[in-house]
């Protein structure tokens, strides 16, 4: 396996909550954005951005249920008023898994390259916001925000940037809403919430 490969893997099982849409071209490919409906054992669900290549389409007959294997990206998007970060996950591979229970599964390594942030939710609960950067091929880097809590959230929150770390988690998606020029809009941020981390 690729050495950049185990930094950074994600498997996915959901389903498809609207059509592929293209996104990019590169490399004399053509690149389509899914959106991808993972629940959580909430009950509440993600929707989360699958990047296929046009390879991929169309979708497996019949399939309402897919599982995709690849790894979490970031890039910075200038398209609109603003710049800001896109994160989405680059199929690998992927395949119809009707009948089989949704997964969120992400495992990244990567150095802390931002001083880390605790806060506290409007529930008491301590929450830490750390942002990762991954090395893929090409020499190139993934940034990846990603928040721990409770205790996990008070020790990181000493940790340097510079601090190689190791974990594993899901991803969310969360809305919120920002203040604009033209006025208060809903935004989506997308994040890893680490189950387990480990200081190497």
């Amino acid at each position: 396996m690729d050495e950049y490969l185990r930094n950074n893997t994600v498997l996915l099982r959901g389903t498809p909550c609207g059509e592929a849409v293209w996104s990019h071209a590169a490399r004399a490919q053509d690149f389509y954005t899914l959106p991808l409906e993972v629940r959580r054992l909430s009950g509440a669900a993600d929707t989360l951005n699958v990047t296929l290549r046009s390879s991929m389409l169309p979708l497996p007959d019949g399939a309402g249920h897919l599982e995709v294997e690849g790894e979490l990206r970031s890039f910075n998007s200038r398209r609109g008023e603003w710049p800001r970060l896109v994160i989405a996950v680059f199929a690998r591979s992927l395949r119809a898994a009707d009948g089989e229970e949704d997964e969120n599964l992400v495992e990244l390594r990567g150095t802390l390259c931002k001083e880390p942030k605790l806060r506290r939710t409007p529930m008491g609960r301590d929450i830490c916001d750390l942002l990762l950067a991954v090395n893929r091929s090409y020499a190139r880097s993934d940034y990846l925000p990603c928040i721990c809590w409770g205790l996990t959230a008070r020790q990181s929150a000493s940790w340097p940037v510079g601090t190689q770390l190791r974990l594993r988690g899901r991803i969310q998606s969360r809305r919120y809403l920002k203040l604009t020029e033209a006025g208060t809009v809903e935004r989506t941020a997308f994040e890893v919430s680490a189950a387990e981390i480990e200081r190497l």
